[in-house]
């Protein structure tokens, strides 16, 4: 399949527009307090009104409540939930049966061993996101323009899809393909002038970056369903 591209914590309608004209498969909107990239409901509803039929959106929460995502369903109508917490596999599965909504599980690597996880979770999820695990005195588990060591990922077949995250931006995305040949790379701080703050520039540069290093040699643009 050919490579996927996530422009996550989208907040303004310039920064989804260029996204959008890039040609990014998946946008993010993150419902987190404690992230700088915190969209709030009533923006969300306006600029997910703007992606709709163009890209999948994606609701990005961490350790999440039931009314936080009802709020959710009703304005963001998301394509697909992305969990960047500690949920658990039957937190997973419950969410994908209420919702009837694709799940993207989070998973934070640091070392080697942090790949167990892959197996509590690979029957579960529809698809895995790897991140940078975060420092212990961090306020939020990702968006903290941290990587890890890639050849972790090398020739990894964890089963389901995945995406690569974690510290990249226009000027590494290709060497990170290179040596993962990740089916799907997702960027947040790395296409930013200050957190929170998504730079147009940035987005267009990383989107053309990824596509030509798509380790697949093709092009992606997923419909609205993810």
């Amino acid at each position: 399949m050919p490579l996927l591209v996530k422009i996550c914590g989208l907040k303004t309608p310039d920064a989804l527009d260029a996204a959008l004209e890039a040609g990014a498969d998946l946008l993010g909107f993150v419902f987190f307090g404690p992230s700088p990239r915190n969209v709030g409901y009533e923006a969300a509803r306006a600029l997910g009104e703007r992606v709709t039929g163009r890209a999948a959106k994606v609701a990005l929460t961490v350790d999440a409540d039931d009314a936080t995502f009802e709020r959710i369903m009703s304005t963001l109508k998301p394509d697909m939930l992305q969990l960047h917490g500690k949920e658990s596999p039957e937190q997973v599965r419950a969410l994908k049966k209420k919702f009837d909504l694709p799940v993207m599980k989070a998973i934070p690597v640091e070392t080697a061993d942090d790949l167990a996880a892959i197996a509590a979770y690979e029957r579960v999820a529809d698809r895995l996101l790897f991140d940078a695990r975060a420092p212990r005195e961090a306020t939020r588990p990702g968006g903290l323009g941290k990587s890890f060591d890639w050849t972790l990922l090398r020739n990894l077949d964890p089963g389901i899809p995945y995406m690569l995250s974690g510290g990249l931006d226009p000027d590494n995305v290709a060497d990170a393909l290179r040596i993962t040949r990740a089916p799907g790379v997702d960027v947040s701080s790395g296409v930013e002038r200050a957190p929170g703050e998504k730079d147009p520039d940035k987005i267009r540069a990383f989107v053309r970056a990824a596509r030509a290093a798509d380790p697949t040699g093709k092009n992606s643009k997923i419909a609205s369903t993810a």
